[in-house]
């Protein structure tokens, strides 16, 4: 399948292009501190005693700083709702990046992990260096109290706070496991929020370290000749070296992550205060209809919500869960003369069905459902003059009856067009793939005409819509499983017809 280069940078430029600099900075900081610690004169003997273990493990600890303040501001979901909505930020392509918001804390996240065993190990080693390369002749620099002790790790601050840290982590990577998540949310829940007591933990890791710099490098510069020097070995070796004015001072660093953890672990605190104090309003229930193929429409009504067409809200109700938080595309948003907006969700989960059980039979006025978290926001000027020249919809169902969830908002739309004078404005097809019959009643007969059995196939719907859109910039929108979203996606590249540029979006959550 030939990649087209118009269409790839379209959708793949800037995300590869941040992936490269954040790969970059990983990079830069390994090597910067790697090299530091390997060449460094006032880490010049403890080099000596620790060699490689010593410089993997500073690296490594630099990545990990990096990663854990990066990790954060992916989860500042109002701060990107922001940025979203301004003019500032108001281009297409960044508008997909800040959708793959997630998908960068899980980069982060996966780094965190891979380098905190290159950390662990690399102090393994250097634990046991401190014991096989003892120096009688600097005493202070030395963990082990003579050769071949290995003192365990629990009698110094960084080894507790280490072991802490590790199992910490441990939790929230395997409770972040799709099958934990959808199994047992609540696990994943309380696992991840155990993020505020890793970080206070991280902050102090460092305080009391084993690992000591030379301070007083002028008067003994290092490797400089000892009168009471004990490995005569080292004398022979550089007969031209210098003679040291004094003995040799070390001291352990300061703590320093928290310099790059505490600005976003205060900023995203401060985040998720301002989502409970703007979900602190409860949500009246004004209709609950249940349609075909198990399939609820909630309608709902909030003070002083607003939203457009292509926002998600979150829904949460303490009845079921106080803790999980599930996001839903909205499907009627408020208007001036109606406030009321809706959803449509499909019992398919352990969630879905305890909250249908609270709704039916009996829809209560007085259940109280908290938040209702606006995730989208767009700039109010500038869209005033952007118009749709065709809207090519396709809709995927496994039974007939899936399509009637929307089948009257359909039918007035084509109706509205038709009136217009526009029937080509809107090309319809909706797709059955189990063999029933796929007659319909007289009430939705538009529909009829565009009801197909089978699957689409997408190359040839591309090809088509390349060839009476030449030289034209198409948007492309799935909502669906992931196989249709990867073959669009492929395709979206891949269109070799030229001028035309295939930009794939997909419904995301961040």
């Amino acid at each position: 399948m030939v990649v087209s280069l118009r269409s790839w940078v379209a959708n793949e430029g800037v995300k590869h292009l941040v992936l490269i600099l954040w790969m970059g900075a990983n990079t830069w900081l390994f090597v910067k501190t790697f090299l530091l610690y390997s060449t460094g004169p006032q880490y010049y003997y403890l080099y000596k005693m620790l060699g490689l273990g010593l410089c993997i493990s500073r690296a490594s600890a630099s990545v990990l700083n990096l990663n854990c303040s990066l990790v954060l501001l992916p989860m500042c979901r109002s701060l990107l709702t922001f940025i979203r909505g301004t003019n500032t930020v108001s281009s297409r392509k960044t508008r997909r990046l800040l959708d793959k918001s997630k998908t960068f804390h899980v980069a982060c996240g996966v780094t965190i992990c891979i380098f905190s065993v290159v950390h662990v190990s690399a102090h393994l080693v250097n634990l046991m260096n401190f014991s096989v390369s003892y120096s009688s002749d600097f005493p202070a620099l030395n963990l082990a109290r003579y050769r071949g002790e290995v003192r365990p790790t629990f009698f110094f601050i960084p080894g507790v706070t280490g072991l802490l840290l590790v199992l910490i982590l441990s939790l929230m990577f395997m409770s972040s496991s799709y099958c934990v998540r959808v199994s047992n949310y609540e696990i994943f829940w309380y696992t991840h929020n155990l993020f505020i007591v890793f970080y206070i933990i991280l902050m102090v890791h460092m305080i009391g370290g084993a690992l000591k710099y030379q301070t007083n490098i002028e008067a003994h510069p290092p490797g400089c000749f000892r009168t009471n020097q004990s490995n005569m070995e080292d004398q022979s070796d550089e007969p031209h070296q210098r003679s040291c004015r004094e003995e040799a001072h070390f001291q352990p660093h300061c703590p320093q992550t928290w310099l790059w953890v505490s600005g976003p672990l205060c900023l995203y605190c401060a985040e998720r205060f301002y989502r409970y104090m703007r979900s602190s309003d409860p949500v009246v229930i004004v209709a609950v209809i249940k349609h075909p193929c198990d399939v609820i429409e909630l309608r709902m009504l909030k003070n002083n919500f607003q939203a457009r067409p292509g926002q998600y809200v979150l829904l949460n109700c303490p009845g079921v869960s106080s803790f999980e938080n599930h996001p839903f595309t909205l499907t009627m948003c408020p208007t001036e003369k109606k406030k009321t907006f809706g959803i449509h969700l499909r019992v398919v989960g352990d969630w879905t069905e305890r909250f249908t059980q609270l709704l039916l039979p009996q829809p209560r006025m007085d259940l109280e459902i908290l938040p209702m978290v606006q995730q989208r926001r767009y700039p109010s000027d500038g869209w005033t003059g952007f118009r749709l020249q065709r809207l090519y919809f396709v809709w995927v169902c496994r039974e007939l009856q899936s399509f009637y969830w929307f089948a009257d908002l359909l039918c007035a739309l084509h109706h509205k067009l038709w009136q217009e004078n526009r029937p080509d404005y809107f090309n319809l097809k909706l797709y059955v793939s189990q063999k029933n019959s796929l007659q319909v009643g007289e009430k939705y007969r538009p529909l009829t005409s565009r009801l197909l059995f089978g699957r689409p196939k997408w190359k040839v719907l591309f090809d088509e819509i390349a060839k009476t859109n030449n030289h034209k910039r198409v948007g492309v929108f799935c909502c669906g499983p992931k196989g249709i979203s990867r073959s669009l996606h492929r395709l979206c590249n891949s269109t070799p017809s030229p001028g035309i540029t295939f930009e794939f979006n997909k419904e995301s959550f961040s």
